[in-house]
């Protein structure tokens, strides 16, 4: 860095889908963002999953299988621009930099790879969502990602409202 020139503001990765816990995730990585000046990169990864999601005896035939399979991902892709919408609006709003990635696949390789590649000075997630508590099971695999990440990790505990002082 040249003496005068402004230092790149730190990157953020925010591993969020609507959830409870990615929207604690979501209060605390403004929070930080707030505190360091820093921009957030929103990653939004669609778990390979759903592509199982279509073993109904209904859906006997291969062109009946492709035409659910259409409407269903057109569905997760309509759900999932809704959602880095909403967070880009909420980011703008607070006058945070904001960019956005929409990922298909496991959701601990994606964020993995997205470390390695973007290079963020933190990740911050939601914890867990408590036994009992309905929702999707796209769950990371949590000791393989604090094993392989190469940057802190920030985890926002369940219902984390962004109300309590962090900084």
């Amino acid at each position: 860095m040249v003496d005068g020139e402004r230092p790149e503001a730190p990157l953020l990765l925010l591993a969020h889908h609507g959830t409870p816990g990615a929207c604690a995730a979501e209060q605390l990585a403004y929070s930080v963002a707030r505190a360091w000046q820093a921009s957030i990169l929103h990653l939004l990864v669609i778990p390979a999953f759903w592509r199982d999601m279509m073993g109904d005896d209904w859906l006997n035939n291969a062109a009946t299988r492709a035409q659910f399979g259409g409407y269903l991902e057109q569905i997760l892709g309509a759900e999932a621009q809704q959602q880095l919408q909403a967070v880009a609006e909420r980011c703008c709003g607070q006058g945070l930099a904001y960019r956005s990635l929409l990922k298909i696949g496991e959701p601990t390789d994606l964020l993995l790879e997205c470390v390695r590649d973007e290079a963020p000075a933190a990740l911050v997630l939601g914890s867990p969502r408590p036994k009992g508590v309905p929702g999707v099971r796209s769950r990371i695999d949590m000791p393989r990602l604090m094993q392989r990440s190469s940057i802190p990790l920030l985890l926002a505990p369940w219902g984390w409202k962004g109300n309590q002082p962090f900084f």
